[in-house]
């Protein structure tokens, strides 16, 4: 499946605050950690946990969000579906990006050992 224009914007127009505690609930859920998730973030946007606060409370778009971010050069290696999107099909690069953290969150609370999920080996 590929993102249309449509969806797109609707990424971009989301709020970071909307969707984080879904995958706060999600992982917990699964038995992991609210520590584990911020620790992926981090990896992924060079976001500490007080910056992470601050985007959460200022409501930031999807779009600012990864605007501030310092994406990590191992990005690229965040593969795979979600969502019923082919990462590696995805035009867009907010939209991509959105799609690797979910693909993170989604790794988190399935249980794959954070060294995996890190893209270390």
């Amino acid at each position: 499946m590929k993102p249309t224009p449509e969806h797109d914007a609707r990424m971009a127009s989301m709020t970071f605050s909307s969707v984080y505690p879904h995958y706060v609930t999600k992982v917990e859920r699964k038995g992991r950690t609210k520590e584990e998730l911020h620790q992926v973030i981090t990896w992924l946007t060079g976001f500490d946990d007080q910056k992470l606060q601050e985007l959460v409370n200022e409501k930031v778009t999807f779009k600012t969000f990864f605007r501030d971010a310092n994406l990590n050069p191992n990005a690229h290696l965040i593969a795979g579906t979600i969502c019923g999107y082919k990462i590696e099909e995805i035009d867009n690069p907010l939209t991509k990006q959105v799609r690797y953290l979910d693909k993170l969150v989604d790794e988190l609370a399935k249980g794959k050992k954070l060294e995996k999920i890190l893209r270390q080996g």
